[in-house]
């Protein structure tokens, strides 16, 4: 490992700063950024670079997958989001480079407009036949497809019972909506029912993650479409991390659960994690789709995605179909990941899929534990607060269909020689 380029890096990882500035001085009084979050958040990378901790935003060197690189360097990933290991698979990079050749780097447009090819439409078809959906549209990304399905759908007359561990963007969708919103419990299906007993005669949402980014946790789906049913709910499911992951083929959190697509009235996701593509989807009945193409701002406001990212998201639903390996792969990394974090005594939460966090509590611990991972070699996700709760921090790790037999024995012996290292510190 290069370890004088880490060091430079953690020192100060945005090079548009002389080494001896801090960031926080351009925190002036009466200044643009004289602004609590600002301040705050200045100030904070200041302390990581004072410590030498700042990890984030590593600028890599090669493709990102299992095996990468920095500083001229390997670099073993272990919290990339490409569950399925596709990242260069040749069949998706050559339908990428097809699509480039045939319609160019972008459609010069928003879809409502002039930037729709046949290319979106055999994708949005293909995809809404993946997930068991009517239609399907695309959007520029995952977070995209949550404001453009919530704003368009709900206001302020509504009420959105959504689980307390969703993602950021649903609770955006719902701040731009103007819906009352309330939390139920993480995986709570009781506090649910009550929730929406609370609420008989209003027009509800529920909203869960099919897949939960920060725990790995799967959404008790059946017990939800059954409530969302017996008190006449909409129900809206964030597949960002499910699709291409759970159920048979990867077809999501509904056909994992046995639940009949249909009976879930929006799913929307990333295309930018199991797929190795970038944007999102909105997927439903026709009408749903038919009306947000013209009724949701994100859509109508947007470039068109381009034509390599839609021809690889059409060519990966192909590749999950006809080489199911990477999925068989991947489910076995993911136990694989489980034992290791297990069998060292550290805490890996409520996992069931292959995200598996290290539930270190202290931020600046996890903090450290990042950046001697990557003194080791290997680049894991520090997730401080707001991103989880309070006390919650944690190393967000991935297994994926790269990921080698070897890789998890030097994960092992990494995270194992740091823990006794902070235990013979602590004594």
């Amino acid at each position: 490992m290069n370890h004088d380029r880490i060091r430079a890096f953690a020192d100060n990882p945005f090079v548009v700063y002389p080494d001896d500035q801090r960031y926080a001085d351009d925190v002036r009084p009466g200044g643009l950024l004289d602004i609590d979050p600002a301040r705050g958040w200045l100030e904070r990378i200041d302390a990581a670079r004072a410590a030498n901790l700042y990890t984030f935003s590593l600028p890599l060197d090669a493709r990102a997958t299992a095996a990468s690189g920095f500083g001229g360097a390997d670099l073993l990933l272990f919290s990339t989001y490409g569950y399925l290991g596709l990242n260069g698979h040749p069949r998706i990079v050559a339908a990428a480079t097809e699509a480039a050749q045939r319609w160019g780097t972008t459609t010069g447009g928003a879809r409502l407009l002039t930037g729709t090819i046949e290319l979106h439409l055999e994708t949005e078809r293909a995809l809404a036949a993946h997930v068991g959906a009517e239609a399907a549209a695309l959007f520029s990304s995952g977070y995209d497809a949550n404001l453009a399905a919530i704003s368009a759908l709900f206001s302020r007359r509504d009420v959105a019972i959504v689980d307390e561990l969703i993602h950021r963007s649903i609770l955006d969708g719902c701040r731009l909506a103007g819906v009352q919103l309330v939390r139920f419990r993480h995986n709570d299906t009781a506090h649910l029912a009550e929730l929406l007993a609370a609420h008989a005669g209003s027009r509800v949402m529920v909203a869960v993650d099919g897949v939960y980014s920060m725990d790995g946790d799967i959404a008790p789906l059946a017990e939800i479409v059954a409530l969302k049913q017996r008190y006449g709910a909409f129900l809206l499911v964030d597949e960002s991390h499910a699709v291409g992951v759970l159920g048979p083929e990867g077809r999501g959190t509904a056909a994992h659960a046995g639940v009949e697509p249909r009976d879930v009235d929006v799913v929307t996701g990333s295309l930018g994690k199991a797929f190795p593509s970038g944007g999102g989807f909105v997927a439903g009945s026709r009408g749903l789709i038919t009306y947000l193409q013209h009724g949701s701002a994100p859509y109508m406001f947007s470039s068109a995605m381009t034509p390599g990212n839609a021809a690889a998201i059409r060519e990966t639903l192909r590749v999950i179909v006809d080489e199911p390996q990477h999925l068989a792969t991947m489910w076995a990394n993911a136990a694989r990941l489980r034992s290791v974090v297990d069998g060292l005594g550290l805490d890996s939460g409520n996992t069931a899929t292959p995200i598996v966090p290290v539930i270190l509590g202290d931020t600046v611990r996890t903090y450290a534990w990042a950046r001697r991972l990557l003194d080791h070699g290997i680049y894991t996700s520090a997730v401080p607060f707001p991103a989880v709760a309070e006390g919650q921090s944690r190393l967000r790790l991935c297994a994926t269909g790269s990921h080698r037999p070897e890789d998890f024995d030097r994960l092992a012996a990494a995270l194992g020689r740091l823990a006794s290292e902070e235990l013979a510190n602590a004594g």
